[in-house]
């Protein structure tokens, strides 16, 4: 049986393969040439002493111990025939990982989002940025990838029992991001991956059968007897009729907050929703160097150690 154990690295060490190898030997006893393989389950950085170290968890395989790695999780999708379809008002993170898991369940995801494709998104953010006009509909809220693509791709959450998290992450492995973040117990994909990730995944949908459309803002519910048929769109591309009526066995709404004329809707048709408890943020900024100072206790940070995060809880 593969052994588990916790190693403990300083920081320039943490990236040493031979003295990962060696560490894990004198834990285990075994010599180094008897490990067959060292996996890493999760990486944490422990700054409460004055050295700053890394807790890396480790399976090691030792003499006749075979590692398997995982099978990825697209090797199992299959193009879907399209007999069930699924609207799903949305293409942040929930939508699209949605649209995956429908996928997998054979079943057709049809993706309709008021904002537009990620790469176009980034004229209508310059345009804020530069000139303050705002387009309602493709904005830093709005459009493919939702509010969180042009953000560093933070990962990490406490919210556990809600769904399978290493698969999540997994998946998005698999789309482009890289793979630290299995291990990582702070994982980010990072700003300048985030955008080719979220690409790549409406690539699978498309490629299995779904279908993504952009510039469709949901106006109306098409219900029958209280159930839901379908969705009424409304869309700014000259080309394509002005409105447009989508039906499938079932919606979906991954619309996030900041939609509130779908709230408005939901509330004139007499839909019940149900209100989540979040947690409010503040934004507070300081200079790097002195969050630095303050968690890792030196004048300067060195390079082997990551720019230090800071939470604040307002109560």
């Amino acid at each position: 049986m593969a052994q588990l154990i916790e190693l403990v690295l300083l920081p320039h060490e943490r990236e040493d393969q031979s003295l990962l190898l060696e560490k894990a030997a004198r834990q285990t006893g075994l010599r180094p040439d008897q490990i067959s393989h060292l996996e890493i389950l999760k990486s944490s950085l422990d700054a409460r002493s004055r050295q700053p170290v890394f807790r890396v968890r480790v399976e090691v395989f030792g003499p006749g111990e075979v590692f398997t790695p995982r099978a990825a999780i697209l090797d199992g999708f299959r193009p879907v025939d399209g007999k069930k379809k699924v609207l799903i008002v949305g293409a942040g993170p929930a939508g699209y990982f949605a649209a995956l898991e429908l996928l997998e369940l054979g079943i057709q995801p049809i993706v309709l989002d008021r904002g537009k494709d990620v790469q176009l998104r980034r004229r209508d953010l310059k345009a804020i940025q530069q000139y303050g006009e705002v387009n309602p509909n493709s904005n830093y809220c709005f459009g493919e990838g939702g509010a969180g693509t042009y953000s560093d791709g933070k990962l990490y959450t406490r919210s556990l029992k809600r769904g399978n998290v290493q698969k999540a992450l997994q998946l998005l492995v698999e789309h482009g991001a890289k793979s630290d973040i299995l291990s990582e117990a702070h994982p980010h994909i990072g700003s300048n991956k985030l955008p080719g990730v979220v690409q790549n995944i409406r690539q699978t949908i498309l490629q299995y059968g779904g279908e993504v459309h952009f510039e469709q803002c949901v106006t109306d519910f098409i219900l029958n007897d209280g159930k839901i048929l379908g969705v009424r769109t409304q869309t700014t591309k000259p080309e394509i009729s002005p409105s447009q009526e989508w039906f499938a066995d079932a919606v979906i709404l991954a619309t996030g907050h900041s939609a509130r004329d779908i709230y408005r809707l939901l509330y004139a048709k007499g839909i019940r929703i149900e209100a989540k408890p979040f947690a409010l943020g503040v934004r507070v900024e300081h200079p790097q160097p002195l969050i630095d100072s303050i968690q890792y206790k030196q004048n300067q940070r060195s390079d082997e150690l990551p720019a230090a995060a800071i939470a604040w809880y307002v109560r």
